[in-house]
């Protein structure tokens, strides 16, 4: 299909100034005492053995098309699953969560929809899900709007942590599989959407919780680093864990991508593709010895 090739940054959303964001806000946060900025879970010691791990984060514009095909209940998945995704990283237990939803009118069926999808991933990951806000901004969403947030907060102890920095050349890069696109990127899809429709489970199914699969393959494996495939892309959060002077190079073909990809691929350069959305890979890990994982790439000396 012929078509001009869709960009994140022309749909509205630019990667690189968010990255400038983030490097503007650094000092301001290192000045309280926190350390690992930028890391998917911030970490505070509670002890001289323990440390808790909290990450925040939205379902952002995928609310938009979700409500319109009456999805929301996935999103409160999606909210939860996303937000504990990222606490495993550092090889957290998720403790709590907390939401947040907003909205121009509340609706009341829109919120227990959002809240009940986000408490049923919390009973599955043994997370409770101890309280939150509900707000309604007529000033600040406009008609038909909706928002919903979310914390995780999470605890490890200090001989569990994972943080990346034993990561070496030659350490195997595996791949968890996704659902399909997951939470990101959906500014771009909706704009897509515009020029070719499609209804495929994988475009609105939510996050997968990746709990079970971290527990498991750290019973098995010496787990180095982990990247939860958010915005940015495989590569782009999985630089987030490395350490100086090493990066990964990943056999791209060595998964199989689901069908909405396909369709992506029809509007979206490759390269773009890979900075924006996850591909089919929603998890990594580096270990040194996969046993029968899944291997998508090595890590080498930059």
């Amino acid at each position: 299909m012929a078509s001009e090739r869709q960009t994140y940054a022309a749909a509205g959303v630019s990667i690189e100034k968010a990255g400038a964001v983030v490097e503007r806000l650094r000092a301001a946060v290192e000045s309280t005492g926190a350390t690992g900025f930028g890391a998917f879970a911030g970490l505070h010691q509670l002890d001289e053995d323990r440390l808790l791990a909290a990450s925040t984060d939205s379902v952002g514009t995928k609310l938009v098309l979700a409500r319109a095909r009456g999805a929301l209940r996935s999103c409160g998945a999606d909210l939860a699953a996303h937000c504990i995704n990222d606490v495993l990283t550092c090889g957290a237990e998720p403790l709590f969560f907390l939401d947040y939803v907003a909205a121009n009118r509340i609706e009341l069926e829109q919120v227990a929809e959002l809240v009940e999808g986000a408490a049923e991933v919390c009973r599955d990951a043994g997370c409770a899900l101890i309280g939150g806000e509900t707000a309604e901004l007529p000033g600040i969403y406009r008609e038909d709007e909706l928002d919903f947030a979310g914390t995780c907060v999470g605890i490890v102890g200090r001989e569990r942590l994972i943080d990346g920095s034993r990561i070496e050349a030659g350490d195997m890069v595996v791949g968890m599989p996704s659902a399909g696109v997951h939470a990101n990127g959906f500014t771009l899809v909706r704009r897509i959407l515009q020029l070719e429709d499609y209804d495929g489970d994988d475009l609105l199914a939510p996050t997968r919780l990746y709990l079970d699969d971290v527990r498991e393959l750290r019973e098995r494996a010496d787990v180095r680093g982990l990247a939860h495939v958010t915005g940015s892309g495989i590569l782009g959060n999985l630089a987030r864990v490395l350490p100086e002077g090493l990066r990964a190079e990943l056999d791209w073909a060595s998964w199989e991508r689901p069908p909405v990809f396909e369709w992506l691929a029809h509007h979206v350069d490759e390269d773009e593709l890979r900075e924006v959305f996850n591909l089919g890979v929603g998890y990594i890990a580096v270990v040194p010895d996969p046993g029968d994982a899944l291997v998508i790439g090595t890590i080498v000396r930059a």
